[in-house]
């Protein structure tokens, strides 16, 4: 049995079997998931070291297990392919999913997260079937069990989550049958079935509703906007493992590994849709950012950010070029690396303080200094500072924003456009997780928080690997991340502007040694603080300044706040705007149900006359 066959298959019978065990012994499920997933580990780093190869049933089953009756036909029909980029999404897909459940073992152990594991690992293989389908149906059949297991992973015991499950569900679902269209289309406009075999230019009416039905089911995956507004409820209402694991980090990564199959082999985007695909990626960019800006639980924050971060991916894929596509898979992966890395600091803090509102903590850093060292660096690396990897990555797109300003089309005039708005984006990540980690960690501690201490090693452990992951792809960058990991899938290209990696990391080195020196030999650390005193009375609890308190001005500006009130009614939400009109028509078809029989028979008439018109 071939290790294809058996990093897709083995994860979804462990989950069907563990079915079969009570809930009761969920620790020892955790860790027979662990082990699967640290086998599928093994078996994604042998396969990542594999030639590109395409498959089809006969190869991946042994011939004893493949009926004799089993036509050609059919056996190519399961047409599997694994390239460079393939490699690259399951190697991805096998670290977050050991780190993610061994986090779980301690953090799902009181809650009651049914049947946790079992999705887990469903989820797990129908990700590996779907990175390495080459077939779209297939690849359509693994991709719609994920919508399902995005839905049960959500805990629904109270009617706020239960309502967020369902958004999830509707949203994702809905999405995957507008895909269904534009497989339909190419398949009538080409004649093939498989992703490999097509190539199709967005030149015609015809070919531009599939490119357009395909990106949404890539747009919903990933959070894009408009399709993003899951997102942030799921984030807010699911376990934090749950939120780590899939909007963080595998929905990101499946999301625009098809974004990067639809731009770069499905389809040829002409000019207009090149423009579509830059307004909607900087759009997805501000208005999630901005959203954030305002947001008090700390997990909701995070869910918008997931959201803003994709906007940076769809503008580096959209550029076309090969430092645009390799920016696009660097800020994935670098995304995928530090969003689950903040899902899971939050999730620690939300275990030892049972809160998730920034109002409500403060303070946690000597309490919990692995979450706060982990949190920073993820929040830095967001944010795009030097020399993390969001700061690389980022970097990468920005260069590639000018070379593409190079080009003579619409989209290329309007290069500076796109590079102020991808800037100022970034900037307002800065500000927003200044309120993340001063609202978090810094402050004073509050008195019911005194006895807070560490989580568990099987807790600490993943975000701090993580943090750590986020230094090195930031500090080997150029010399190792981009030329070894990204190159391969995108082909070789060079840096037009100046920088390395290591010589930033290496001034940014000095100024900490140097800045740790000055405070040393300044004997900073001998000043006294206190509290402040006013007539004997103790005021600092009173006269503080919580972090996001700050952040309530946004809502005084008149425009914005009329922006902020809109939002806060769903007037985006393209999920509420669809419910609305569909309990619209509901309610005017019911209208027509008056009970009077000639009334009905008209009706049937009407009906069958538009039946006879479509037909001639």
């Amino acid at each position: 049995m071939n290790e294809y066959f058996s990093i897709i298959v083995l994860p979804v019978v462990a989950g069907i079997l563990l079915f079969l065990v009570p809930d009761k012994i969920k620790t020892a499920k955790g860790i027979f998931s662990l082990l699967i997933s640290a086998f599928t580990f093994w078996l994604a780093f042998k396969i990542y070291n594999f030639d590109e190869a395409k498959l089809d049933l006969k190869a991946l089953l042994p011939a004893s297990l493949i009926p004799a009756s089993l036509s050609p036909g059919i056996s190519s029909f399961f047409a599997f392919r694994c390239d460079n980029l393939a490699k690259l999404i399951i190697l991805f897909v096998s670290l977050f999913t050991f780190l993610i459940l061994l986090y779980s073992l301690v953090y799902v152990r009181g809650g009651r997260i049914k049947n946790y594991y079992e999705y887990f690992m469903l989820t797990l293989g129908c990700s590996y079937g779907a990175v390495l389908s080459d077939n779209l149906l297939i690849f359509l059949t693994f991709w719609g069990i994920l919508g399902i297991t995005l839905y049960k992973l959500i805990q629904g015991n109270n009617e706020e989550s239960s309502a967020t499950a369902k958004k999830t569900l509707i949203l994702i679902g809905a999405s995957d049958s507008i895909m269904i269209i534009g497989i339909a289309i190419l398949w009538k406009m080409t004649g093939f079935i498989n992703m490999s075999e097509i190539q199709v230019p967005t030149g015609t009416a015809l070919s531009c509703t599939a490119f357009l039905a395909l990106l949404i089911g890539s747009f919903t995956k990933a959070g894009a906007f408009p399709f993003h507004t899951w997102v942030p409820d799921y984030a807010k209402d699911a376990p934090a493992s749950s939120s780590a694991y899939l909007p963080a980090s595998l929905d990101k990564l499946l999301g625009i590994y098809f974004l990067a199959r639809i731009v770069t082999g499905l389809f040829i985007p002409g000019e207009w849709m090149t423009l579509l695909l830059l307004t909607l990626g900087v759009a997805t960019i501000i208005t999630a950012v901005m959203m954030a800006l305002i947001q008090h639980n700390f997990k909701q924050l995070l869910g918008y950010h997931a959201v803003s971060q994709v906007g940076y991916m769809i503008l580096g894929l959209s550029l076309g070029s090969f430092i645009g596509i390799a920016a696009g898979l660097f800020h994935m992966v670098n995304h995928a690396l530090y969003k689950s890395g903040l899902f899971l600091s939050a999730g620690a803090v939300e275990h030892r303080t049972g809160k998730n509102d920034l109002e409500d903590v403060g303070g946690l850093s000597k309490a919990m200094p692995l979450t706060f060292f982990a949190a920073l660096i993820c929040a830095m690396s967001i944010s795009g500072i030097p020399p993390l990897n969001g700061f690389a990555s980022k970097w990468m797109i920005y260069q590639a924003i000018i070379d593409f300003g190079g080009g003579d089309g619409l989209p290329q005039k309007l290069w500076v456009l796109w590079l102020v708005l991808a800037v100022l984006g970034s900037a307002l990540t800065l500000a927003s997780f200044i309120k993340f980690i001063g609202g978090i960690f810094l402050g004073r501690r509050k008195p019911e928080f005194e006895s807070v201490k560490e989580v568990p090693a099987p807790m600490w452990i993943p975000f701090t690997v993580i943090a750590l992951l986020c230094i090195i792809f930031g500090v080997f960058a150029t010399r190792l991340v981009v030329p070894h990991l990204l190159m391969p899938v995108t082909g070789e290209f060079e840096f037009s502007g100046f920088w390395n990696s290591g010589f930033v990391s290496l001034l940014v080195l000095v100024s900490i040694v140097a800045g740790a020196l000055i405070y040393l030999a300044t004997g900073i650390k001998k000043f006294r603080t206190s509290d402040s005193f006013i007539g004997g009375e103790k005021f600092y609890e009173q006269t503080a300044y919580p972090a996001p308190e700050f952040y309530k001005t946004l809502l005084e500006f008149r425009f914005l706040s009329s922006i902020y009130r809109k939002a806060q009614e769903k007037w985006f939400d393209i999920y509420d705007l669809s419910k609305k009109a569909v309990l619209w028509c509901s309610h005017v078809l019911s209208n027509a149900h008056t009970g009077v029989l000639s009334v009905y028979s008209i009706w049937v008439i009407a009906g069958l006359l538009i039946m006879l018109l479509i037909m001639i």
